[in-house]
């Protein structure tokens, strides 16, 4: 499993996000967090679908997280924007229901790799990819 560019600026975005009491303009959020703008506009309308910020239109407007950020697990914001997290297209894809399930070798160790990223992800938040002082 490799975690693309989108997944990679998803969760720039939305970290960029994190504490700003004020809708962010996206050229603004863009820039401070080197996305190109257009690729930004892309992922912020799926994260707008996906129900994790919301837009304001007008003079003041932009975009804002929609929850408190512990609320937002790595792992859920890339399954958003990834579509998927498995490892193989036989564990998450969409050929998951192989006809060689039952006799396959190695699909016990994809399916094992799978939960260990699941469950690594989920363990972390927006908050966690915030530097600590």
């Amino acid at each position: 499993m490799i975690i693309s560019t989108r997944g990679r600026y998803a969760l720039r975005l939305m970290a960029g996000l994190v504490g700003e009491e004020r809708s962010v303009p996206l050229r603004e959020l863009a820039g401070k967090e080197e996305v190109p703008f257009k690729y930004a506009e892309a992922i912020v309308n799926t994260l707008v679908k996906a129900g994790f910020v919301e837009s304001a239109r007008g003079k003041s407007g932009g975009y804002r997280l929609t929850r408190d950020p512990r609320d937002y697990s790595l792992a859920e914001v890339l399954r958003v924007t990834e579509n998927s997290l498995a490892a193989t297209d036989c564990t998450g894809g969409k050929d998951a229901d192989c006809p060689r399930a039952a006799t396959c070798p190695t699909l016990p160790v994809w399916r094992a790799l799978d939960e260990t990223v699941n469950d690594f992800l989920s363990k972390y938040t927006l908050l966690d990819l915030l530097p600590h002082s």
